[in-house]
């Protein structure tokens, strides 16, 4: 099987740095030429995590996707979940027949569905050849080699296990699931809530309340997975609560950055203008809200969260309502 990553950000190229240290060559598409010619010359990304020294030899870059697609078994989707369509529409190649896993922790706007749906119904992918990569792992640890743990989820787990080998190495652990709806499902949830206790950090919250807030995160994570796919599993596991806890604490959190941004009194144009990099909760929590709308599960954070981004709520006035509401 040969291997390749789709996407040019940090988190595809921590992903690109982990399959290089398993892989004899790892294919990877960047939009950009010029990224590509530098990465060439100075073997790292320099626009993401550039501390990350890459094996360049061993890499097979290229501009044009379907070049990508044609020679590679195994695709690691790595893009933001906004632009998934519009890439994957340049595709003139079967990708039905390929072995895909989804490493975007957002949901495609144009259908409000996970990447697993969207791939299985847009491109009749079989579930069987559907995994998902993920957390807790921030890429920025993941250039630095801090020991960092990946959940690789799929029914398949024949395939699950091929792509954890991979990945394996002396700072990288995976371990195995076949929840790919709910990992997913939780991976998205889990950037809504950071945004929730960015903007509290950003209006001054403490420990205490991020503790009461981040409790009862979780609790609306397993309500809403529950709820969509009721299967058996365990939400304290790290591929849920992990997620949910280094998303929401960690400085390297793009989501609990913007959060900041907005509790501080950034409006969400000038937040978005001033980070680099997509907060993919921006996107993921109108797509919950409106997914929401068919279950109708107790979600207060979510919905305060969509009240200071889509109704233009005061986040002061919205948080004191949500103080009331949990406990």
């Amino acid at each position: 099987m040969k291997f390749a990553v789709i996407g040019g950000g940090s988190w595809a190229t921590a992903i690109v740095k982990m399959l290089l240290n398993n892989c004899e060559n790892v294919g990877w598409y960047v939009r950009s030429i010029e990224t590509i010619n530098y990465i060439k010359n100075y073997s790292h990304n320099p626009n993401y995590i550039s501390s990350a020294q890459l094996n360049v030899e061993r890499l097979d870059m290229q501009s044009n996707i379907n070049t990508i697609l044609e020679n590679y078994d195994v695709l690691v989707l790595a893009i933001p979940s906004a632009f998934l369509h519009d890439t994957l529409s340049q595709s003139k190649i079967d990708i039905s027949k390929k072995f895909i896993f989804s490493a975007i922790k957002g949901i495609v706007p144009i259908k409000n569905q996970i990447v697993g749906e969207y791939l299985m119904e847009y491109y009749n992918l079989p579930i069987t050849s559907l995994g998902v990569i993920t957390g807790p792992c921030h890429a920025e640890e993941v250039a630095m080699e801090k020991l960092s743990y990946l959940t690789i989820a799929s029914p398949n787990q024949e395939l699950a296990k091929m792509l954890a080998d991979k990945l394996s190495c002396h700072y990288l652990k995976t371990t195995l699931s076949d929840d790919i709806y709910g990992t997913e499902y939780s991976a998205v949830l889990k950037n809504v809530f950071a945004i929730a206790s960015g903007i509290c950090h950003g209006l001054g919250y403490g420990d205490n309340f991020q503790a009461v807030l981040i409790s009862n995160a979780i609790q609306e994570i397993k309500r809403f997975v529950d709820d969509v796919h009721p299967i058996e599993r365990d939400i304290n596991s790290p591929a849920y609560l992990g997620d949910l806890l280094v998303t929401s604490y960690s400085q390297f959190s793009r989501n609990r950055t913007f959060g900041n941004m907005l509790g501080k009194g950034y409006s969400v144009k000038f937040a978005q203008m001033e980070m680099n990099m997509i907060a993919e909760g921006f996107y993921a929590v109108k797509c919950i809200y409106e997914i929401n709308k068919k279950y109708n599960v107790n979600m207060p954070i979510m919905n305060a969260v969509y009240n200071i981004i889509y109704e233009k709520i005061s986040p002061a006035i919205e948080m004191k309502i949500l103080t009331d509401k949990l406990g």
